[in-house]
């Protein structure tokens, strides 16, 4: 059965089915309890639901969203628990087996990431890094001992820093997955300030999206 999506709700993108990739790559997820940052219209969760997970709690800040991912869960007749609120708010104190995370990682033009409207779902700060690191320094204690943190975002971001991030708040890293895609709207609207802000090479008209793993030491 297709997702529905409310207007307004981010839709299942290439990023989406490149972190369903690596979720798949964790092996089964019987008795796992699990968290969806960012979770949209529910996709990820209902795929960790599928999975065995035990658990399932999906957490967004967009009440479009939230709503779209309960009636996801509900047409689906899958238990996933949906939270309003901002990225790791909702859960704190609690703990999980595994993280899946598609934060807003688009480099905006303005200083500040949007309070409203469809760009929230995208928008990402000056270099695209506001959520990510947020996510990155936040997210270990919500992790069990041996706990994984799987992450979605751009190149335009930087990998090298998001991986060196996580090395700093204690979780091995790695990227797990790569897929390289055309420009989409926004990146070709944008295309000449982001090369004038060298995050874009001269002539570069795709990106490389990435999933980075994050392991919780044993």
């Amino acid at each position: 059965m297709g997702l529905l999506t409310l207007p307004r709700v981010y839709p299942p993108q290439e990023d989406t089915a490149l972190l369903e990739r690596a979720l798949r790559g964790e092996g089964t997820l019987t008795g796992a309890h699990v968290l969806d940052v960012g979770t949209g219209s529910g996709a990820l969760a209902l795929a960790a639901a599928r999975r065995g997970a035990e658990r399932v709690v999906a957490v967004d800040i967009a009440w479009a969203a939230v709503l779209t991912a309960r009636l996801n869960a509900a047409l689906s007749r899958r238990r996933v628990r949906v939270l309003r609120g901002d990225l790791l708010a909702p859960v704190e104190g609690q703990r999980f087996d595994l993280i899946v995370a598609n934060p807003p990682y688009v480099p905006s033009l303005g200083e500040k990431v949007p309070t409203r409207g469809r760009g929230r779902a995208w928008e990402g700060g000056r270099r695209g890094r506001e959520l990510v690191d947020r996510l990155c320094a936040g997210v270990m204690p919500l992790m069990r001992p041996g706990g994984v943190l799987l992450v979605v975002h751009s190149e335009l971001c930087g990998t090298e820093m998001t991986l060196e991030r996580l090395r700093q708040a204690g979780l091995a890293s790695e990227v797990a997955e790569r897929h390289r895609v055309p420009f989409g709207p926004v990146l070709r609207s944008r295309g000449g300030w982001l090369r004038a802000q060298g995050l874009a090479g001269p002539d570069q008209e795709t990106d490389e999206l990435v999933v980075i793993r994050g392991r919780r030491p044993a």
